[in-house]
């Protein structure tokens, strides 16, 4: 189980979440499956976050990575996904229930398995959701996401320090990091825009990173989500003090 006293250092925990979840080129995974989302999606869930969100509905599994799955190689990820979409007739891809990007190894099994996804389904999408932390530590790393057909969707978490880091778990002196990915994105001309979980904000608030987002020089617009209010998601929420 990795260290829990908050707020943590979020580099050092995606360290060793990915020490925990990478073994060789393969990374581990939890389940494959069709999701409803983005009109359809063939789905991955991996193991292991940089960040432990209040509201994540996988917060068990990335509490406790090392005992959340199988391990996986970007061959064998790329099958199951295939399969799934081949017999649902879905275009759009996606990795999920973690963070995609934790480190070098975790990064490099990613992009193969995107690379492999894409090659065979010259129709289709690959949709990356991430905490942008990676990225915004290193800004070569977002050119490596420019290619045709990849989209990054980058949860922000918070609308300013304080609020980042009580949901992240997270200290707050990271928030900035999102916000430098997304701007690494967007010079980077690589296909990305923020979102954020409206659910738990004032209209205010989310103006407020609105605002942010524009000072900070990023004109992809916000998009907001909504809360899935599992009883599990709901429980932690109280327990973390997160009110919405």
């Amino acid at each position: 189980m990795l260290p829990l006293a908050m707020p943590f250092d979020a580099r050092q925990r995606s360290a060793e979440a990915e020490r925990l979840v990478m073994s060789g080129e393969k990374r581990l995974y939890s389940k494959f499956r069709a999701a409803p989302y983005y009109g359809g999606i063939a789905t991955a869930d991996a193991v292991g976050c940089s960040f432990l969100c209040a509201f994540c509905w996988n917060y068990r599994r990335n509490e406790d990575p090392a005992h959340g799955g199988k391990f996986f190689s970007p061959q064998d990820v790329a099958d199951e996904l295939l399969a799934i979409a081949r017999r649902r007739s879905l275009t759009r891809f996606r990795v999920t229930g973690s963070e995609p990007i934790l480190g070098d190894g975790s990064f490099d099994h990613l992009l193969k398995v995107m690379g492999l996804v894409l090659d065979a389904e010259p129709r289709s999408s690959f949709i990356l959701e991430t905490n942008g932390l990676m990225l915004g530590a290193h800004q070569d790393w977002a050119r490596r996401l420019t290619r045709p057909r990849v989209l990054v969707r980058l949860a922000v978490k918070g609308v300013d320090p304080e609020s980042f880091e009580r949901i992240t778990g997270a200290r707050k002196e990271f928030f900035r990091y999102p916000l430098l990915a997304l701007r690494n994105l967007e010079e980077a001309e690589a296909k990305a825009w923020p979102a954020l979980m409206e659910d738990l904000f004032s209209a205010a608030q989310v103006k407020t990173l609105e605002n942010t987002l524009r000072d900070e020089g990023i004109l992809s617009e916000l998009e907001l989500e909504t809360l899935e209010r599992y009883p599990s998601v709901l429980e932690n929420l109280k327990r973390r003090g997160v009110s919405f």
